[in-house]
């Protein structure tokens, strides 16, 4: 049955995926696994993905629509929201990657709920929803700030990806006046009390502030019904309100011959020992334990910041014996994360912070560098809605135990709450290695080091004294603070020369042009916006780079095979 490209209430459907109309509309999880394609382990596909998130899956639906054949290995459970997300935010720990993991440095970074996914739809699953823009300037950080690094592609070498993202999602919102001033597919959501005391503040500090942008439906969406703002964004959206690879891209990507073998984590990526290219991916079934090996003509590893230069540094062999994609001792450097203090502000009339999407408000305002702040690089601001228990570790961050805490705890719907996203700035040293102990499936386990530097600081701190002064002009009767991070960027990062990066500007690993990387590890600079679009948006130009021939992704009959895939004519006996 062919499937209507018109959307109910006159909202246009994204051109070349079908993933909101193939939803059912009766229940929320993803129809057509029973019927998804098989691949055996000797079938040599024509690309391999490891990690199923926002990098994953977007570049399996773009190459599948281009007719490639494609195996994706997921470390987690393929979620059904019906039966394995709850609201309840205890239930909900199985969403995060919780396996082991060692952090250290002088300003550590916990890791687990708040940068890390688990399962097919990686962190997005559990993200607030949050989707803006990075701006041009986060693209030449170093040309125009004297920080960071450059990167070898440019913010308009993105934009037209960042609209079709957008429209996929799809993100609603207000006109958005900051970076490269833009609108929206969907209109804003409304607010809620808290919302509109923090915006009350801000504009009498003369700080400008808009709705979203959030990638939330407002108004059906082909089967994915309005949001109903129950507030359990960060725990699942159990509607399919919420936008996540699971509902944004994978129906089509399945539709479209793509198998994703849930429960599968990879080992190791194994080479031809006579010419260095990748010829697939050792990985072990999650239930079992049972170890396997599937070929490939190209393999891609999404698996983010932590994982993916884990799984690098891990497939040593004679030729790469310090890891793949090593040779220059890059592969798990300049690793950042985004200083995400947020500070409440308590008022006497109920707010109700809960009943919205978490992120309702947004101002960049001090996205740029401004020299007379002191530091380099600047932050966003917006409001955030934690639960309960969120509730409680930010009560307990400022001090407050036994009856103090109780007592805070009772008070929760006069509260609201400020977050800033804080552009870290990327160090060599803040790095991801591979620590002594193995975890259970025989992997050495990763160990993140970070420490700040002091134009980190100086931001931090900037940032905390803004939200501060907008609590204060809002009226606010007390306020609390907790000092936190947020997203986790870079680890393989792309540029300009093997000398320096890991990739170049067509996540092509030097040296290996059949391995490819596509996820937020590859990030050069971490702007002041959360990750999640602009991975996608990177994901949708490799795929279309691949899918129109721009790029090669492989050498000798690895290249001719995927020539052939792209062409459109591989035969059944080629296949």
């Amino acid at each position: 049955m062919k499937l209507s490209r018109q959307f109910l209430k006159g909202s246009t459907a994204p051109l070349e995926n079908d993933s909101a109309l193939l939803l059912d509309v009766h229940r929320r999880g993803v129809p057509g696994r029973e019927r998804m394609r098989r691949f055996r382990d000797e079938d040599e596909v024509d690309l391999l993905i490891v990690g199923c998130g926002a990098g994953g899956a977007v570049l399996a639906q773009r190459l599948a629509r281009a007719g490639w054949r494609i195996v994706v290995l997921e470390r987690g459970p393929f979620w059904d929201p019906d039966t394995d997300w709850v609201s309840d935010e205890e239930g909900s720990h199985d969403l995060y990657w919780t396996d082991k993991r060692i952090i250290g440095g002088s300003d550590p970074v916990e890791l687990g709920k708040n940068n890390s996914g688990h399962g097919v739809g990686g962190s997005m699953v559990h993200y607030a929803g949050y989707t803006p823009r990075f701006h041009p300037s986060d693209f030449e950080t170093h040309t125009r700030d004297g920080v960071g690094s450059d990167w070898p592609l440019s913010y308009w070498d993105l934009k037209p990806h960042y609209e079709r993202v957008e429209r996929e999602l799809p993100v609603a919102g207000q006109h958005w006046p900051w970076g490269d001033p833009h609108s929206y597919p969907h209109g804003p959501h409304p607010i809620c009390g808290a919302a509109e005391r923090a915006w009350t503040g801000a504009r009498a500090h003369g700080i400008e502030m808009r709705v979203g942008p959030v990638a939330i439906t407002n108004g059906v969406f082909g089967n994915r019904p309005h949001c109903i703002y129950r507030g359990f964004c960060l725990q699942g959206c159990k509607v399919n309100a919420k936008a996540s690879p699971l509902v944004t891209h994978v129906p089509d990507a399945i539709a479209h011959g793509v198998e994703i073998r849930s429960g599968s984590m990879a080992q190791q990526i194994e080479l031809d020992a006579a010419n260095g290219q990748a010829t697939g991916v050792s990985y072990v079934e999650v239930e079992t334990g049972r170890g396997r090996f599937q070929r490939a003509a190209v393999v891609a590893v999404c698996g983010y910041s932590i994982e993916s230069p884990r799984l690098l540094l891990h497939s040593t062999s004679k030729r790469f014996p310090r890891g793949l994609a090593n040779a220059n001792d890059q592969v798990g450097r300049y690793v950042m994360v985004q200083g995400a203090t947020q500070v409440a502000g308590r008022f006497p009339e109920l707010l109700r912070m809960y009943k919205a999407p978490p992120p309702e408000l947004s101002s960049e305002d001090f996205y740029e560098t401004d020299a007379s702040r002191g530091f380099a690089r600047g932050f966003s601001i917006q409001t955030v809605s934690p639960l309960p228990i969120g509730w409680a570790e930010h009560v307990l961050a400022d001090g407050h135990r036994g009856a103090a805490l109780r007592e805070y705890m009772r008070d929760y719907n006069h509260w609201a709450v400020l977050g800033s996203l804080c552009e870290l700035l990327p160090l060599p040293d803040n790095r991801v290695t591979l620590a002594a102990e193995n975890d259970q499936f025989g992997m050495p386990v990763a160990r993140f080091d970070y420490t700040q530097c002091d134009n980190d600081r100086a931001n931090i701190a900037f940032a905390k004294k803004t939200m501060h002064a907008i609590w204060d002009t809002a009226g606010a009767q007390d306020v609390l603070t907790i000092d936190r991070y947020a997203h986790l960027v870079g680890g393989c990062r792309m540029g300009q020369d093997a000398e320096s990066s890991v990739i170049d500007a067509d996540h092509r690993v030097w040296g290996t042009p059949n391995l490819l990387i596509c996820d937020g590890s590859v990030m050069p600079t971490q702007g002041s916006a959360n990750p999640a679009l602009t991975i996608m948006a990177l994901a949708s130009r490799l795929g279309e780079r691949l899918s129109t021939k721009r790029i090669q992704a492989g050498k000798g009959d690895h290249e001719r095979s995927i020539a052939r895939v792209r062409a459109g004519r591989l035969s059944e006996e080629d296949r």
